[in-house]
């Protein structure tokens, strides 16, 4: 059974230090370093090269986790617009930040002339390990967590957290943990192949990467009960991962026809 043991760490000076952003740091540190390690040791790029553009892929990316996040629930934000710059209160959504990386992406890799395709094949590697990591963040904030059950593994879930439907229910899947195995799977898979197929055309890990974690989405999506948006009563991202997954698919079967 999980059961998370706080939000906060500790408080400096009135400061709470929660665990949802040291996992975080954790995960694009750990994501980043990876990233310049295959870098130079498969694609030869410099040392240091994916060290140099990732504050373009955080800020970026954090922008785009966030529009992405409030478009997504916008009759809130469009009646509370402070609360959009309100991101310690929560909201931050991986297609969004996927799409904001991309941009920092394109532009570091444009203003210093370099492999757009290639940067993307091995940025995707390391994100797939950054989203492992940074999936614990959900469990030490009680969230993203899945329908009730009383399977061995089972997370516990506090009174205030629970959603309104299940307020009764004490034990849930803790689907945080199944997102991360999975992406955690898809790293070593992107790994092995990049070890085996360095040489291949660019661009194509970065597409492996979209279609396998879009599954995993999937799979995880249909076991969470805490999505922001649903259409005709199926999850967005659901939606968005079977959008991704197909397109992805087209252009991979395309490049290396």
């Amino acid at each position: 059974m999980f059961t998370s043991p706080s939000q906060i760490i500790f408080t400096v000076f009135g400061v709470n230090v929660y665990y949802y952003g040291v996992v975080l740091a954790l995960a694009i540190a750990a994501g980043v370093l990876v990233s310049d390690y295959i870098g130079s040791k498969f694609f030869e790029f410099k040392k240091d090269t994916f060290i140099d553009l990732a504050p373009y892929v955080i800020i970026s990316g954090i922008i785009g986790a966030r529009l992405y996040y409030c478009m997504m629930d916008f009759h809130f934000y469009l009646k509370f617009p402070t609360e959009i710059l309100a991101i310690r209160h929560g909201g931050i959504s991986i297609h969004g930040a996927i799409l904001g990386g991309l941009l920092g992406l394109w532009i570091y890799a444009r203003r210093h002339k370099l492999n757009f395709y290639r940067i993307c094949d091995i940025s995707a590697i390391g994100l797939a390990l950054g989203q492992a990591i940074g999936r614990w963040g959900n469990f030490f904030n009680s969230e993203a967590y899945g329908t009730p059950t009383n399977l061995p593994w089972k997370l516990f879930i506090a009174p205030q957290y629970r959603q309104v439907p299940y307020a009764d229910c004490e034990f849930y899947h803790p689907t945080f943990l199944y997102e991360s195995i999975l992406d955690f799977v898809i790293f070593l898979v992107l790994f092995y192949l990049v070890k085996k197929y360095s040489k291949g055309k660019e661009g194509n890990f970065a597409l492996i990467y979209l279609i396998l974690y879009s599954f995993a989405r999937i799979a995880v999506e249909t076991c969470r009960i805490d999505s922001v948006r649903y259409v005709f009563g199926v999850p967005v991202a659901i939606i968005i991962s079977v959008g991704i997954i197909i397109l992805s698919s087209i252009l991979l079967y395309k490049r290396n026809k």
